[in-house]
C-alpha cells in the first residue's frame, strides 16, 4: 500500500469548493493508499462560524499544522499565510519522509508551493503540483504600472516550481497551453482536471421550478474583493427591473460594506443571505439568473469554481468577464446566457434587463443547456477519477 501525502490549504470542515474537492479526492485514494493530509487551520471564508462544524473523519490521518492564517483580504497577511504554510510543509516533509512515497499539493502559491517542492527535491519524492491560478500574472495583474517589475521578480519562482514538479495538474485547457509557452513546461507534463461539483446533490432540482414571487438576480459564493459584488449592485439599481430583488448569497470581508452601500438603495430589493453547509444546490434553486462577476484581467488565469454550481443549478448565467477568458468561452459554448465586459456597470445594467424581459421557457432552455454542459464536463464522476489517475501515474515516476 503507498503512502501519499496530501498538502491541501483548503480542507473540510471549510465548506469552500476546494475543500470538497479535496475530501472527495482523499476518500477516494484512501481505498487503496496510505493518506496523510497537511493543512492549516480551518478559516475560509471569512465569517463563517467554525465553532460548530465537524472535523472530516475516515480512513486517512489528518495533520493540522500551526501555520499562519489570515481569511481577511490583506496583502501582507495573505504573504505571511502563503509563507507559513510553505515552511511547516516542507518541515513535515523533512521530518517524515521515509514514510512518503509520493506528494500530491494543492498549496498556496507561489512561496507554498515553493518550499515544497525544494523539500520534495531533497529527497526525491516524485509530486504532482495543483494549480489554481496562474501565478504571478493573478497578483500582478491588479498592481498597475509595477506588474512588469513583480512579474520579473517573482516569475522565475513559478518556472521553478513547475519544472521541478513530476507533474503538473491545472483546471483548463486555456492555463495548460499557457503555461506550456510562458514557462517552457512540456504539454505532456501537464494533465488538465477541472474542479467538479457533486452532481447528484443538484440534480433533485428541477430546472423549471423557481419559488420565488419577485425575479431573483443572485450571486452566490465568497463575498470578497475579487468578486466584484459591488458592480452588481450599482447594475441592479441602474436597470430598476419591476418586481425584481437582488440575493447576494455567502460570506465574506466585503459583506459587512456592502450591506451598508446596498442599505442606501431602500427602493430597491437587495438581500444578503447566509449559506449553511450543503445548502447550495437549493438556494441556487430560489434564483431565475445566476450573478458570476469577476475583476477585469482574473478570469484569464483562473476558473471561478461558482461556474459549475451555476450550470449544475440549471439557471441561466450574466457573466462579467473577460471575453476571450475559459469562463466566457464555455458560457457561450453551453449557450446559457450572456457575458460582457467586466466592471462596466452600462452593459450589465442592460444585460440584466434584457434577461428579465425574455419569457420563462427561453430561460429555462438556457438552464437546461448550461446543466447539459456541466454534466459533460464538469461532473465528479469524470474529472475525480481524472485526477486520481494523475497521482497514481505520479506515483509511479
Amino acid at each position: 500500500m503507498s503512502k501519499i501525502l496530501i498538502v491541501e490549504a483548503n480542507f473540510p470542515p471549510e465548506p469552500v469548493v476546494a475543500a470538497k474537492v479535496a475530501i472527495d479526492l482523499v476518500s477516494t485514494l484512501s481505498n487503496n493508499h496510505q493518506i496523510t493530509v497537511l493543512c492549516p487551520k480551518p478559516t475560509r471564508p471569512y465569517g463563517f462560524d467554525f465553532c460548530s462544524a465537524k472535523i472530516p473523519i475516515g480512513k486517512f490521518d489528518r495533520v493540522e499544522l500551526k501555520s499562519h492564517t489570515c481569511p481577511q483580504s490583506s496583502f501582507m497577511g495573505r504573504f505571511r499565510e502563503n509563507y507559513s504554510f510553505g515552511i511547516e510543509t516542507a518541515k513535515y516533509i523533512h521530518e517524515h519522509h521515509r514514510e512518503i512515497d509520493t506528494i500530491y499539493a494543492d498549496s498556496w502559491p507561489l512561496f507554498g508551493q515553493y518550499f515544497l517542492v525544494r523539500a520534495a527535491q531533497k529527497y526525491n519524492l516524485p509530486i504532482a503540483i495543483h494549480i489554481q491560478d496562474v501565478y504571478p500574472e493573478s497578483l500582478t495583474n491588479k498592481l498597475g504600472l509595477f506588474s512588469g517589475i513583480a512579474n520579473f521578480a517573482l516569475a522565475p519562482l513559478d518556472k521553478y516550481i513547475l519544472k521541478k514538479s513530476t507533474s503538473v495538474i491545472v483546471i483548463s485547457d486555456y492555463m495548460k497551453k499557457y503555461l506550456g509557452i510562458t514557462r517552457g513546461i512540456s504539454k505532456d507534463k501537464i494533465a488538465v482536471v477541472i474542479n467538479w461539483q457533486d452532481e447528484f446533490s443538484f440534480l433533485d432540482y428541477m430546472a423549471d421550478k423557481i419559488e420565488a414571487d419577485k425575479f431573483t438576480f443572485m450571486y452566490l459564493g465568497n463575498v470578497g474583493p475579487v468578486a466584484g459584488i459591488d458592480l452588481l449592485i450599482d447594475a441592479f439599481v441602474k436597470a430598476n427591473i419591476h418586481n425584481s430583488r437582488l440575493v447576494i448569497s455567502g460570506s465574506g470581508s466585503m459583506k459587512t460594506g456592502l450591506m451598508k452601500k446596498s442599505a442606501v438603495y431602500k427602493e430597491h430589493d437587495i438581500q444578503f443571505w447566509s449559506v449553511p453547509e450543503g445548502k447550495v444546490p437549493e438556494i441556487q434553486n430560489k434564483a431565475n439568473v445566476l450573478l458570476l462577476p469577476i475583476k477585469k484581467g482574473a478570469a484569464s488565469s483562473s476558473v471561478p469554481s461558482k461556474l459549475p454550481a451555476y450550470m449544475l443549478s440549471a439557471k441561466p448565467i450574466i457573466c462579467c468577464a473577460d471575453l476571450d477568458s475559459y469562463t466566457a468561452q464555455c458560457i457561450r459554448e453551453a449557450k446559457c446566457g450572456n457575458v460582457v465586459e467586466p466592471e462596466t456597470v452600462e452593459e450589465l445594467s442592460k444585460a440584466l434587463t434584457a434577461i428579465a424581459n425574455q419569457n420563462i421557457s427561453a430561460l429555462i432552455e438556457m438552464g437546461k443547456s448550461g446543466r447539459k454542459y456541466a454534466l459533460d464536463f464538469f461532473s465528479k464522476e469524470i474529472n475525480l477519477k481524472k485526477l486520481v489517475a494523475v497521482i497514481e501515474d505520479t506515483l509511479k515516476k
